[in-house]
């Protein structure tokens, strides 16, 4: 039974092809992996929810592949038509814009407020000021620069996406830096849609840290449950089925905490996640095709100032 979902879960995507978008190759010799590159005009994604640097599309380590295509219906402005290891800012200001003024998500620029609905990440909101993104590539990374001058807020946003050398680890590393008068002041968080060698998300998948795990949520009980330190997965997520738990509890206000494993005990991959910067809250979804652990951190910049962060993917095999 498990056999015969795995391949009609397979044949629900329509698989894309990336390869008319800007993009880069990167390889460290140990991992192969494909990014798509911010571009207004001709880049892969063009919504208003996810920082536009960092979309992978592909990485490959020890014969497993962690990231690839998810959904099935893909436009530029979808807000969610997004892979990998990819960040999104919680916006700055929007409840306290009145319509038709303009608020901030970092990484994306100065959107417009067209009515006075609450923030929907869902929604495209119209972009009045995207800034200027640069890219330098290189062989075994890519270096991502916004720059965006405004009269309410400007930032100078460098990320890097780096392989290290002889190692099976990718390295995200950030500066903010606040270049106007008003304090930066926000969240981000790292949505992680791992689509482990393409195995429908179920039994044999299991997320760990290291502390004992608390949290109520839709799916739990019925599709996977907390047990421990650990989200295990009770049956096979169905099509239009998914597990959210908006809030997960249990970590201290240490750095230490911020450890995440994802494991494919069918498949035999593993990863573990670490940061410099302590959770601001965890959240996990999961849907029939893709895995989501979503660890929040606090961003903070005065004016003038400059805040940095960096989280650590480290790929690993496990016996089958």
């Amino acid at each position: 039974m498990k056999k015969i979902y795995y391949i009609l879960s397979i044949l629900t995507l329509t698989a894309m092809s990336f390869t008319k978008f800007p993009q880069a190759e990167i390889s460290n010799g140990l991992i192969h992996a494909t990014l798509l590159l911010p571009d207004a005009h001709k880049g892969y994604y063009q919504g208003t929810r996810f920082d536009w640097s960092g979309n992978m599309s592909r990485l490959e380590y020890s014969g497993h592949n962690y990231f690839g295509q998810w959904f099935t219906k893909y436009s530029p402005e979808i807000h969610d038509v997004i892979m990998g290891p990819v960040e999104a800012f919680t916006p700055l200001d929007y409840s306290e814009t009145k319509t038709g003024g303009s608020f901030l998500i970092i990484g994306v620029g100065m959107l417009y407020k067209q009515d006075d609905q609450p923030y929907a990440f869902s929604r495209v909101y119209q972009v009045l000021n995207e800034g200027k993104w640069s890219v330098k590539k290189k062989s075994d990374h890519v270096l991502f620069i916004h720059d965006l001058t405004d009269k309410l807020y400007s930032y100078h946003y460098e990320k890097t996406v780096q392989l290290t050398k002889g190692q099976p680890e990718l390295v995200l590393s950030h500066t903010l830096k606040n270049t106007g008068t008003k304090t930066i002041e926000t969240s981000v968080y790292d949505h992680n849609f791992f689509v482990i060698d393409k195995h429908p998300i179920g039994p044999g998948l299991v997320v760990k840290v290291p502390f004992k795990l608390t949290g109520e949520g839709d799916g739990l009980g019925e599709i996977a449950r907390v047990e421990g330190n650990q989200i295990e997965f009770l049956r096979v997520i169905g099509n239009g089925e998914s597990v959210f738990c908006p809030s997960l509890g249990g970590f201290n206000t240490s750095s230490s905490d911020y450890e995440i494993r994802i494991e494919n005990r069918i498949t035999g991959a593993g990863v573990k996640i670490t940061c410099d910067q302590p959770f601001l809250k965890l959240a996990f979804w999961a849907c029939s095709t893709t895995l989501c652990p979503e660890p929040y951190i606090k961003i903070k910049a005065e004016p003038g100032k400059e805040v940095k962060w960096t989280i650590r993917y480290e790929f690993y095999t496990l016996t089958k």
